[in-house]
């Protein structure tokens, strides 16, 4: 059972998962050392499954934001998920959904002829709905 001190150390790392413990420390009331005891507890427990960065996509050039809902024709997943596998640079994430699709997948692309191009050849493998994002 997680008190309001883990809750506390989950929403500063969440802010900024590279903050120094003894930052850490001092945002929720310990020392560093018992600021650092917690979050290896909390990591040993799979609370914290691990760090990551986040990206902005623009600035490394990639200009278009797009929810592509898939829409297979078969329970045979396969021959669009080996796709995805191909289209790597352009995919953000790929989730299984239930609902209107099968899959939600979140991509960026730098152009419109680079998104035009990727449409066409996932055509090959599903059917999809496209949605642009206009402003985050």
């Amino acid at each position: 059972m997680l008190d309001n001190t883990d809750m506390g150390i989950l929403r500063e790392l969440s802010k900024n998962s590279r903050i120094t413990m003894k930052e850490l420390g001092e945002k929720v009331h310990l020392t560093g050392q018992a600021a650092a005891s917690r979050v290896a507890k909390l990591e040993d427990n799979g609370v914290i499954e691990g760090y990551a960065i986040k990206v902005n996509q623009v600035k490394l050039g990639c200009f278009i934001h797009a929810f592509i809902t898939i829409i297979t024709q078969s329970t045979y997943h396969q021959p669009y998920l080996w796709f995805l596998k191909t289209q790597e640079q352009y995919i953000i994430n790929n989730f299984k959904i239930s609902g209107d699709g099968c899959y939600l997948l979140e991509c960026k692309f730098p152009s419109n002829e680079l998104l035009n191009q990727f449409l066409e050849d996932l055509n090959e493998h599903v059917n999809y709905k496209l949605s642009i994002v206009i402003n985050k």
